[in-house]
């Protein structure tokens, strides 16, 4: 399960991942707080119209990656907040795919190597999305009214937040750089201006130099909640299907 503030910002951090291990068999849920309505910055266009055209694209987008479901929250685009109640409505989407891994952004990121400030709403989407994965996704007690939905308390095993520095655990993405490219296209309201071919290998390329043998890669932090012995003794059934990203 991949936890992002709009529309885009999956296909930046993650897609090269997601797509590989799409295409090892692993389910990908997407969820997505905002659809991305005041992200077009286009006169005379209307929330809703924006909204219509973001899902739109968001969807043909992860379709080609290899997504199995995109979820829309449709929180207020450019005015998200970390609220218990975001907070619940992320545990109840992760209590019900019961991800073995989950993307998000890192709330701590504000000051981007001295040319951009990390969006508001990124922050608030990756502070919700801890907070629902730890401690509330796993309390049974916590957010007990699931239950009535027939969801219980799930854990995840682990928890990838996305990097732009150097330095983080590095995932090769050299046969998938191309399907991330063509995934960001597919956000077309987007890259009216300007192809982000260019700037999305650079970018790849400059993180996969830490590592030999590898030509693109994506960088995260990566937190272990659930040792391999203990997944595999709450979970040893699930895994012959596949994981759940």
């Amino acid at each position: 399960m991949a936890i992002m503030a709009h529309p885009d910002d999956i296909e930046f951090a993650c897609a090269g991942t997601l797509s590989g291990w799409s295409q090892a068999g692993a389910r990908i849920s997407y969820v997505l707080c905002t659809s991305g309505d005041v992200g077009i910055a286009r006169p005379g266009i209307t929330k809703k119209e924006a909204s219509s055209i973001r899902e739109s694209e968001q969807q043909s987008a992860a379709k080609i990656v290899g997504a199995n479901e995109v979820i829309f929250l449709r929180e207020p685009d450019g005015m998200l907040q970390a609220t218990l109640e975001l907070r619940k409505k992320l545990v109840r989407e992760i209590r019900r795919f019961r991800p073995e891994v989950i993307f998000c952004g890192d709330p701590n990121r504000l000051w981007v190597e001295g040319t951009y400030i990390n969006h508001p709403d990124h922050r608030a989407a990756a502070f919700a999305a801890v907070d629902a994965i730890f401690p509330a996704a796993g309390q049974p007690n916590l957010f007990e009214e699931l239950s009535e939905e027939g969801l219980t308390a799930f854990k995840p095993r682990k928890v990838y937040a996305s990097r732009l520095e150097q330095g983080g655990h590095l995932v090769a993405i050299d046969d998938t750089i191309e399907i991330k490219i063509s995934a960001l296209r597919a956000h077309r309201s987007q890259f009216e201006q300007w192809d982000p071919g260019k700037s999305v290998r650079e970018r790849a390329s400059l993180l996969a130099k830490e590592q030999k043998g590898m030509e693109f890669a994506e960088s995260f932090t990566v937190t272990t909640l659930e040792s391999d012995e203990l997944w595999e003794q709450h979970h040893g059934e699930a895994l012959g299907r596949g994981p759940g990203a």
